[in-house]
This record gives C-alpha cells, sequence and structure tokens, in this order.
C-alpha cells in the first residue's frame, strides 16, 4: 500500500477516503462489479517485490581463430597458436549494473514511473499527485503518491495485465486513504513515546479514555509536538508478521473470537524520532486486513499499527496496555467519573 515517490511537484490535498465507489440499496453484499473485493485487486494492492530482470544473454561466440591450424605448413614457425583460446573471465560485479541498484532505496520501487499511456489502453486516467501528509525523512517537503496513471503502469509493469483500467481511480484514492490512516496511527504512537518512557508512562497511566486530554496537557507545557518524519519504508506482502501468523493459528482453534482472513499486505516504515536532539530511527509494522463491508456495500479495511519488537517497543506496549487495564480494574475510572459529577 505503500507507493510513494520522492520527486516533489505541486499538486492537490490528499483524498480523505475512497472515491467513485458503487453504493448498494442497503444490501450487506458487496456489488458484484466492485473493483475493490476483487482478489486480483487485493493482490494487486500488495507491494509485491518487483520481478527481477532478466540476466543479460551471453556475448556472441568469437569470430573463428584467424591461425590456420588445418594447415600445419602454415604455421610451422610458431610453437603454439597466438589466439588465447582459454575461457573468457567471469563477469564481476564491476562490470554488470545490479538490479537493486535500479531502485529507489526509499521505497524499493523504481526511480520513476512513466506517466505515459500504456499500450492498448483503452481509458485515459489523471496523470496528477496528490501529496501526502507525510513529511519525508530528508526534510523537502512530504511524501507524494502515485497518480493513476502512474498506478495502472506499475501494475502492469509488476505483470497484472488484467487489471481493469476503470477501477484504478478508485485503487488510487483507497491506497491513499489507508496510508494516511497508518500515518495518522504512527504519529499518535509518537505524541505518547517520543520523548521518553516516563512521559508515555505519563500519559499510559489514566487510561487509554484520558490520553488525549494528557497529551494536549503535555504539549501545551511543552510548547507544541514534534512531528515525526517518515525516513523509507518497504513493503512485504509475503512475509507474515509473527502477531498476524499468532492470530491465524488462533483463528483455527478459536473461530469466533480470532476468526480472521489473513492481511493482505504488510509494510515496514522508518520513522524518525528526535531523541534528546538526536534522531533515532523507528521501525514500525503494519499489517493491512479486509473486513466484512459495510450495509452500503462500502469496503472495510483494518490496520494494525506497531512498533516493531525491541526492548524498548515491548516495554511501551506494555505500559499502554497496562496502564489501561490497570485504571479500569483498580476502580480509577469510576473514582474519576464520581469526582466529575461531585465538580
Amino acid at each position: 500500500m505503500g507507493w510513494f515517490w520522492a520527486d516533489a511537484t505541486p499538486a492537490a490535498p490528499a483524498v480523505s477516503k475512497p472515491l467513485n465507489h458503487p453504493q448498494s440499496d442497503g444490501d450487506a453484499a458487496p456489488p458484484p462489479g466492485c473493483p475493490m473485493h476483487n482478489k486480483k485487486t487485493v493482490d494487486a494492492f500488495a507491494s509485491a517485490a518487483p520481478t527481477p530482470a532478466a540476466a543479460p544473454a551471453p556475448a556472441p561466440p568469437a569470430s573463428g581463430c584467424p591461425v590456420p591450424h588445418s594447415n600445419p605448413s602454415a604455421n610451422a614457425a610458431s610453437s603454439s597458436c597466438p589466439v588465447p583460446h582459454g575461457s573468457a573471465p567471469e563477469p564481476t560485479a564491476d562490470n554488470q549494473q545490479s538490479f537493486l541498484s535500479k531502485l529507489n532505496p526509499l521505497n524499493y520501487m523504481f526511480h520513476s514511473i512513466s506517466q505515459e499511456r500504456a499500450p492498448n489502453q483503452t481509458h485515459a486516467l489523471p496523470t496528477s499527485r496528490d501529496e501526502s501528509s507525510i513529511p519525508k525523512g530528508t526534510g523537502d517537503g512530504n511524501w507524494e503518491y502515485p497518480s493513476p496513471q502512474q498506478m495502472y503502469n506499475a501494475l502492469l509493469r509488476k505483470g497484472y495485465t488484467d487489471t481493469d483500467v476503470t477501477a484504478v481511480e478508485s485503487m488510487v484514492a483507497v491506497h491513499n486513504f489507508l496510508n494516511e490512516g497508518a500515518w495518522g496511527e504512527i504519529v499518535e504512537w509518537e505524541r505518547r513515546f517520543g520523548k521518553g518512557l516516563l512521559r508515555g508512562w505519563e500519559v499510559s497511566k489514566r487510561g487509554e479514555d484520558n490520553a488525549d486530554i494528557e497529551l494536549r496537557r503535555l504539549e501545551a507545557q511543552e510548547g507544541g509536538r514534534e512531528q515525526p518524519t517518515l525516513i523509507r519504508f518497504q513493503g512485504r506482502p509475503k512475509e507474515m508478521t509473527p502477531k498476524a501468523a499468532i492470530l491465524q493459528m488462533l483463528g483455527r482453534v478459536y473461530p469466533s473470537k480470532f476468526g480472521t482472513e489473513p492481511p493482505f499486505d504488510r509494510h515496514d516504515w522508518f520513522v524518525s524520532r528526535n531523541v534528546n536532539g538526536q534522531q533515532k530511527e523507528v521501525r514500525y509494522v503494519i499489517d493491512f486486513y479486509s473486513g466484512p463491508p459495510e450495509p452500503t456495500g462500502e469496503p472495510v479495511f483494518y490496520l494494525d499499527v506497531r512498533p516493531a519488537v525491541t526492548p524498548t517497543a515491548a516495554v511501551e506496549r506494555l505500559m499502554r496496555w497496562g496502564g489501561d487495564v490497570w485504571w479500569k480494574a483498580s476502580g480509577s475510572e469510576v473514582r474519576e467519573e464520581k469526582k466529575n459529577a461531585r465538580s
């Protein structure tokens, strides 16, 4: 779901919700023509690794040896053939271009995707690109989303040659919407723990319901909030996270509670966190799930966004979960409600 390109050009604001999606008359089942519930569309959203370029064809054999070996008298003066007939030296990394060198290291996509209309394309697609709300780690503006034409060309390049060209604009809108939602979750986590574990506990100890109040109070005292930035990201749709794998196993044992489809995509986002004036790289893991559609037929997606497991991240998760459980189990929630009622 994370197809960004780093070159900045003026663009319209990012879409806040999926557009051009067909509505139904209250039936819970998705419309039969909905591109977002098509199995091929879901597979296309998964940022599969680009197909490696084919190995260069071997060089044609050298021309024949100029020394006439069939006539011994012709080269009697020579004790050996002056033409080297040994095997050619093997190509090295210095004389052939690596496939990875063709990719943008910030997103593991090709550096640029053409805005040109694809061969045999039957429907014209917009070439304008929306600017996201996600600041780049380089500090030179925000990441930009691909245009519908770029998205279509990228899908064709990945081998999805049967993509419905008329559905691409809706796919781009959903793609942008999900990425904005993922970034919003990351920003909220960074607001809480970006300035250290002690401050994170100050926010978490009064439960999730009061966390936003505590954050606003602390940020007012500190003179504002730190804005994280996205350094780079990587799609890993074929590598299921340990948490997703455990949930799938639990779903087979206890389907009524944990039963769910596996995530259709997985991303790793690398975020820059300011710690005492030093920039620290924090990896976040995002699992993308699809859920049952709305009664109107609109698709539903769930995002599981959390920092990757490290000692610090484990403590952050424990604080967030434990603080909420303790706040409710100790009766603090009830006492807070009574106190507010008296005042």
